[in-house]
């Protein structure tokens, strides 16, 4: 099983994607629709910057909450706060949990899954992020429950091509259909 590594992440962190995804969203973000409702540990902020421009590359449209909304304050959580996570939620088709160096240290993150698995349709999956590519990726007990994104990639000239696979008990698919389907 391959999974993105921090490095790889750091370095799409640094593409302009971001910039372009931050405009579009500040012009249509109450009525948006996602693909994907990434949750993570802000702590991992520069990692998760990669994530989101690897899944704005791929064709996702992926909701980060200081990227969309800029306005949310992390650092006071109120009744509003919660309500306009819950509503981005519902208007997102899944829900990736990324499991980075902080994750564990997160309040949001279980919440978030909690949220979508429980109160939601949408569909749950694993994304895993680790130091290097030697590092080996367990899951704790409740993760157990949700498929697992794995990540192969192609070399088309000097541009990775990525390929995204659900491993779900040993089937895989891209993650494309596993979203619509």
């Amino acid at each position: 099983m391959s999974i993105f590594t921090e490095d790889y992440l750091r370095k799409k962190a640094l593409t302009k994607i971001l910039d372009s995804s931050i405009q579009y969203f500040s012009k249509t973000s109450e009525m948006a629709n996602f693909d994907i409702f990434l949750s993570h540990s802000f702590l991992d902020k520069e990692v998760v910057k990669g994530l989101y421009n690897t899944l704005t590359e791929q064709g996702f449209s992926v909701y980060v909450d200081w990227i969309v909304d800029p306005d949310l304050n992390r650092s006071f959580v109120t009744k509003e706060s919660a309500e306009k996570i819950r509503k981005r939620m519902d208007q997102s088709r899944s829900l990736l949990y990324a499991i980075s160096t902080n994750a564990e240290m997160s309040k949001w993150m279980p919440w978030e899954l909690g949220y979508v698995d429980g109160h939601t349709r949408h569909k749950c999956a694993i994304l895993p992020v680790t130091k290097t590519s030697e590092s080996k990726f367990e899951r704790m007990e409740y993760l157990k429950l949700y498929p697992i994104v794995n990540v192969s990639f192609k070399f088309t000239g000097s541009k990775p091509d990525i390929s995204i696979q659900m491993f779900d008990y040993g089937t895989g698919q891209p993650l494309v259909n596993w979203i619509k389907y």
